[in-house]
């Protein structure tokens, strides 16, 4: 065993956000999804003819599954204040259009949609809205992003399943109004040539799986995110020859507003084969505790930790691959409160330059090199 201690001292978490049970995340479990058999709007038919209902209305008769699903979700009632339901169990294309989801919405796809690309925008959106559930969705095809979102208050997905060509899978913006309280019950992604998931400017982020199988580049990318509970993260082939990893948070993901870093982004698992890194934590983010991890043959670092502030990984494994380290850039302040628990195999695990108020504890057969 390599034992290495030094002072440790990781922030506390936030209790209103987070909740430790067991010495696990209580992840929300998630909701029983809306069936869609029944729906204040329903969607039915089959490509070449589709006919919507809202109740004893119609509201669409034609050859087009956009339009079709679009004026379900236009048939709501206008100002409402709480959920009506879109239920679509059709399935079809529609091509290289979006459909728009508004304030108090929620949808069920459980046929198959198949989409195309459209640049800069989702094949399904919801911008600046409230109280929006997506309980199912199974997509395919070649989006620029599947779903694109900001400005969300009470954002739900459910059982999301996108076996896509290429694009992106989720994407949250960066440059537009951030969101809160969003949820994601079990996220699969394959197949894109970029992100499953990627996040941008979250507060309170809940998240139960998210599956990633041959993608470009990351499983699931935190960015300026905060109070986060996720569940597990399971990559296998994902970002392959890129900087990217089953699990990367970038761009001071975890840091508050007063520019501290208490824990309050917790992860219960990540599992990683092949592709690229496992876990890479980068340009000033932190914050973050890793329960447990089982990493093998990833390429580049298995895992990289580089200018990131009190970043926790409590237990599991690494197996070949790239190294463990811990690193910095000169133009961010140095790593910080570092505190790592594994059993690492045939692979090397490093420290350069030295970090600050590092802990480390290694066992298995790697190579040690720290400071």
């Amino acid at each position: 065993m390599y034992l290495k201690h030094v002072r440790h001292a990781i922030g506390v978490v936030a209790a209103a956000a987070l909740v430790a049970v067991g010495g696990l995340v209580s992840v929300a479990a998630p909701a029983a999804a809306a069936d869609c058999s029944t729906g204040n709007a329903m969607v039915t038919g089959a490509p070449g003819g589709y006919t919507t209902r809202n109740g004893t209305r119609t509201v669409y008769t034609g050859s087009d599954y956009r339009a079709a699903i679009q004026a379900g979700v236009n048939s709501l009632t206008a100002g409402r204040t709480s959920q009506q339901h879109v239920a679509v169990p059709a399935s079809g294309s529609i091509g290289a259009s979006t459909i728009s989801l508004p304030s108090h919405t929620s949808i069920s796809i459980c046929g198959t949609m198949n989409v195309a690309y459209r640049s800069g925008r989702g094949a399904i959106e919801a911008l600046n809205a409230s109280n929006v559930t997506i309980w199912d969705l199974n997509m395919t095809g070649n989006p620029y992003f599947g779903l694109r979102f900001y400005g969300m208050n009470g954002l739900h997905l459910g059982r999301i399943n996108l076996n896509l060509s290429s694009g992106m899978g989720i994407r949250f913006e960066r440059d537009f109004p951030g969101s809160r309280n969003v949820v994601m019950d079990s996220i699969y992604v394959s197949g894109a040539s970029s992100h499953a998931v990627e996040t941008w400017h979250i507060n309170g982020l809940t998240v139960g799986t998210v599956t990633a199988r041959n993608v470009g580049e990351s499983g699931l990318l935190l960015q300026g995110t905060t109070n986060a509970r996720i569940g597990t993260v399971d990559g296998n082939n994902v970002g392959g020859g890129t900087g990217y990893a089953t699990l990367r948070m970038a761009n001071r993901n975890g840091r508050l507003a007063d520019g501290s870093y208490p824990t309050n982004v917790i992860v219960d698992r990540v599992v990683s084969r092949g592709g690229g890194r496992g876990i890479f934590c980068v340009s000033e983010s932190g914050g973050v505790q890793i329960k447990n991890i089982d990493l093998a043959s990833n390429g580049s670092n298995a895992i990289l930790i580089e200018n990131c502030y009190g970043v926790r990984i409590d237990s599991g494994t690494v197996n070949g691959g790239g190294e463990v380290r811990i690193s910095a850039r000169t133009e961010f302040a140095n790593t910080r409160d570092t505190n790592i628990t594994l059993r690492v195999d045939n692979t090397t695990v490093r420290e350069s330059p030295c970090g600050v108020n590092t802990t480390w504890n290694i066992t298995g057969n790697a190579r040690v090199t720290v400071c």
